[in-house]
């Protein structure tokens, strides 16, 4: 019996020191591999972060272009100021804000008397002079938060804020006044092209479209019996 336990014991203390013996160690030529494969993981982040950063600026110069291309499409060239497409996106804006807030304002259509006689007798060019000058005058009429446009043609419209009804008919007499005192000299011949404007109220129902068609018409009356009615007919697109 003794045998066999001095056996036991040797197999344990041989157990032991299997236990207790040091850990495997990696070699440095197993470890390369390893380090190979973290820095072409680095390579591959670093590529990503900076095609991430290229495609970034690339998406914010298109935005910048696009911004850009928007503008343009909505301003008249010629003038300057908004053309038809940036009047009524303005338009449509300051609806929608006085329908959340309650406030009004009122449109004014305005249109140039005798921009076609000009045209056929002194040429496109002096019609553009003309324009120039009519679209600078109402410019200098206007606030900073009013805004003038050009419908098209011979149109412009203006849109100003916070107008009572009586406000809103001297201010289209203004404009008028502002426009028939314009003089110009074309091959030696004084000219002037006078003007007549139409006015539409706007508040928290109005409807874009129906009002530069109310605005308009308002305008024509108005151009029709200038002389024989000093008042400047008004139109509410509020109904």
């Amino acid at each position: 019996m003794k045998k066999p336990k001095r056996a036991t014991a040797a197999k344990a203390k041989k157990g032991r020191k299997t236990s207790g013996s040091r850990p495997k160690t990696v070699s440095k030529r197993s470890a390369a591999p390893v380090r190979r494969r973290a820095s072409a993981a680095d390579d591959v982040e670093d590529t990503v972060k900076a095609t991430i950063r290229g495609l970034r600026s690339k998406l914010k110069e298109a935005q910048r272009r696009v911004a850009e291309l928007e503008s343009a499409a909505d301003t008249d060239f010629l003038l300057d100021i908004p053309n038809r497409r940036g009047f009524e996106r303005e338009l449509q804006r300051a609806i929608a804000y006085m329908k959340r807030y309650r406030a009004s304002g009122a449109l004014i259509v305005l249109d140039v008397d005798r921009l076609k006689p000009i045209n056929d007798s002194f040429g496109h060019a002096a019609g553009d002079e003309v324009l120039k000058a009519i679209a600078s005058t109402l410019t200098r009429q206007i606030r900073a938060s009013d805004v003038v446009g050009r419908l098209g043609g011979d149109e412009f419209a203006l849109l100003l804020w916070n107008l009572s009804e009586t406000d809103a008919k001297a201010k289209a007499v203004i404009f008028e006044q502002a426009v028939d005192e314009l003089s110009f000299v074309f091959r030696g011949q004084h000219v002037t092209a006078g003007a007549s404007a139409g006015v539409a109220l706007l508040g928290p129902q109005s409807d874009a479209a129906r009002a530069l068609e109310e605005a308009d018409a308002a305008m024509y009356v108005r151009k029709a019996h200038r002389r024989h009615e000093p008042r400047i007919r008004l139109v509410s697109s509020e109904r």
